[in-house]
């Protein structure tokens, strides 16, 4: 309610009404509260009023002193949708101006297409039935969910079965027999199948009133398609399912290479004796939960008296790296066995890489040497792998690398092989190139850092140990790290 003045023009006629006073709880159209609208002129706050029948009302009203009703249609946007709003307004005159009352007339027809909308977003839609008068109310959305012709009418709730698929009619008949026997509310969920679409899945939420005996005499209850939450959790089931199977499949590669790795490589750190050399293994794969790499190494005693040593590295990670490890390690010990020259050996291991391309092996770097403990000689090849490391009298120096290209990369390798004296109290390094790298820097500046930190390591304790810690723990690994420590 509000109280309007009238404001008079050069001629004596009404050129506005001024908003004098209103009640507290007063909301105009747009949402105004009572107080934020005293003092403001009608026409200001609503130009479109004038020479409407609302503004002809009110100059009537004030002219005769009798009171004027009549009914205003306006048209406002809410979230960019025209409505149509109908408002009762009455007009009496009062204190030489006007008191005003204005009533919404439409407010029920407001919260029906509001209860609409969320039926129909919410795909669900709202059943009554008069167990007494065998009176049934369909909202229209449940003619939708179910596909139905609103002119053949609402189905009863006994009639729901016979629409539902073969396997949920049993369930669904003795839920409604409960409910409309017993009064036991049901929460129950149903398939069916409509013409033209895939099956779609109803839930049905009802319960009833009784009478003064206990008996059901009304059910009110609603339906709601629940195929879209159906087809999401099915596909949530699908991704558990997978994953489940990819963690299933990850642990069982990690088992078999953790077999694979009991069989293949002795254990990861261990020192071992050949003749008058010491040899000390460090062996640190860096895929996480998997012991197993393409990294890998030999070092035995060979039928003549002589020691084999060996560290190769397969090109990436996993059961295909391991597989390519395995066939490089024992193919090249057996060969070496026999005393065949280092060269022939890296040829017929290039050659066998190449050959079996086809089973996914990859390329892959390798040194070997053989040492003879009678010329304390070692002579040694290489194919495509970091130089090995001497440390002699705390001064530590790469040793000139032989011909040799990575093994699987072409058909025609050169290989030779090179020879150098091994001293007591020298330290020899045999290491693969995950020890050295970092993707920051060039590979030259990984070995300088090596050569320093084996020469300042040279006399400590453990210094295979050390070294490999000192490297590794300033920067993120991205390969393994296979190294054998040679020491006279």
């Amino acid at each position: 309610m509000a109280l309007l003045l009238a404001e008079y023009g050069p001629g004596g006629e009404v050129a506005d009404f001024r908003l004098a006073a209103t009640s507290p709880e007063a909301v105009d159209i747009a949402g105004r509260r009572g107080p934020e609208l005293v003092g403001l002129s009608v026409l200001e706050v609503y130009p479109g009023v004038a020479g409407t029948p609302l503004w002809k009302g009110y100059l009537q009203a004030l002219k005769t002193g009798e009171a004027w009703e009549g009914v205003l249609e306006y048209e406002e946007g809410a979230a960019g949708v025209p409505s149509l709003s109908r408002y009762g307004v009455r007009a009496v005159p009062c204190l030489g101006g006007l008191t005003v009352s204005w009533e919404r007339l439409d407010a029920g027809e407001r919260e029906q297409r509001r209860l609409a909308l969320m039926q129909r977003l919410g795909r669900m839609g709202w059943v009554d039935r008069d167990l007494v008068r065998g009176e049934i109310t369909w909202s229209d959305e449940v003619y939708s969910i179910f596909g139905r012709d609103r002119a053949l009418g609402p189905m009863t709730l006994e009639e729901l079965a016979a629409h539902a698929e073969p396997d949920d009619r049993a369930s669904l008949d003795d839920a409604v027999r409960v409910l409309l026997k017993s009064g036991e509310p049901i929460d129950h969920a149903f398939r069916i199948r409509l013409p033209h679409r895939p099956v779609q899945h109803v839930r049905i939420v009802a319960e009833t009133e009784a009478d003064a005996n206990g008996h059901p005499v009304h059910v009110h209850g609603f339906f709601q398609d629940v195929t879209a939450a159906k087809h999401a959790e099915r596909q949530l089931l699908e991704h558990e399912q997978n994953a489940l199977v990819q963690q299933s499949q990850l642990a069982a590669e990690r088992e078999l290479a953790r077999r694979l790795q009991e069989t293949l490589l002795p254990v990861p750190e261990q020192v071992l004796h050949l003749n008058d050399l010491t040899v000390d293994v460090a062996y640190q794969p860096v895929q996480e939960g998997l012991d197993l790499g393409g990294d890998w190494y030999s070092a035995i005693d060979l039928p003549d008296g002589s020691a084999l040593l060996v560290v190769g590295d397969v090109a990436g990670h996993g059961l295909d790296a391991v597989a390519t490890m395995a066939l490089l390690r024992f193919t090249a010990k057996g060969m070496a066995i026999t005393g065949m020259p280092l060269p022939a050996v890296l040829h017929r291991l290039n050659v066998l890489l190449l050959h079996a391309a086809e089973r996914n092996c990859s390329t892959a770097t390798m040194i070997m040497a053989v040492y003879q403990p009678a010329t304390s000689g070692l002579t040694w090849v290489q194919a495509g792998h970091p130089p090995p490391l001497l440390v002699r009298d705390g001064e530590a120096r790469f040793l000139d690398a032989p011909t040799g290209v990575l093994l699987g990369a072409t058909t025609t390798p050169a290989y030779e092989q090179a020879w150098h004296e091994l001293l007591p109290g020298d330290h020899l390094y045999l290491y693969t190139d995950g020890l050295i790298e970092n993707p920051a820097e060039p590979i030259d500046d990984g070995l300088v850092r090596l050569a320093r930190a084996a020469a300042a390591h040279a006399h400590t304790h453990a210094r295979l140990e050390r070294l490999v810690q000192v490297l590794t723990s300033a920067r993120t690994r991205r390969d393994d790290i296979c190294v054998l420590h040679i020491s006279r």
